[in-house]
C-alpha cells in the first residue's frame, strides 16, 4: 500500500476556505491525502463555513483554526495556497516539496460587501457556498492537478 500524500491547505487565517478544502479533501480523496490546514493567522472557525459544508454532509464542525508555524515540522507533499495573501506572505515553506495556488474569493468579504448593500442573509450565505462548490470541483481534480 503506497504512503498518502501529505498536503496543506494554507490561508490567510484558517477560518473558511482552507478548512473548506481540508474538509472536502478528507471526504472526496482521504485515501488518497494526509490532510492539514493552517493559516498565517488564527482567525477562529468561521460558522458559516461549518454551516455550509453541513449542508453538503461534511462536518467540519470538530476543526480547529491553526498557525502554520505549529506544522512546520512535517514535509508536505504539496502546499496549497487557497488565497492571495497567503501565497504573498509564504512564497516558500520549508520541507514542501511543491507549492501550488488556487485563489478562491474569501466568502465573509464578499457576504460583508452584500451585507453593506442590503442583501438579504440568504443571499449573503450563497457567497460562501459558491466558494464551498468552488473548492469541492478543484479537490476532485487532486492529485493530478499538482502536477
Amino acid at each position: 500500500m503506497q504512503a498518502k500524500l501529505k498536503i496543506l491547505f494554507l490561508c490567510t487565517g484558517n477560518s473558511c476556505r482552507s478548512q473548506m478544502a481540508e474538509g472536502w479533501t478528507r471526504a472526496l480523496k482521504g485515501d488518497v491525502f494526509e490532510v492539514y490546514s493552517a493559516g498565517i493567522e488564527i482567525h477562529g472557525l468561521n460558522p458559516l463555513a461549518v454551516e455550509v459544508m453541513a449542508e453538503v454532509g461534511v462536518d467540519i464542525s470538530a476543526h480547529t483554526s491553526k498557525n502554520l508555524d505549529s506544522l512546520r515540522h512535517i514535509a508536505f507533499d504539496a502546499v496549497i495556497t487557497v488565497c492571495d495573501n497567503a501565497r504573498e506572505t509564504c512564497p516558500f515553506f520549508p520541507g514542501a516539496k511543491k507549492m501550488v495556488h488556487v485563489g478562491f474569493s474569501d466568502p465573509p468579504a464578499l457576504a460583508e460587501k452584500l451585507a453593506a448593500s442590503g442583501a438579504e442573509e440568504e443571499e449573503q450565505r450563497n457567497c460562501y457556498r459558491q466558494v464551498r462548490d468552488e473548492i469541492r470541483a478543484f479537490v476532485l481534480t487532486l492529485p493530478e492537478s499538482l502536477g
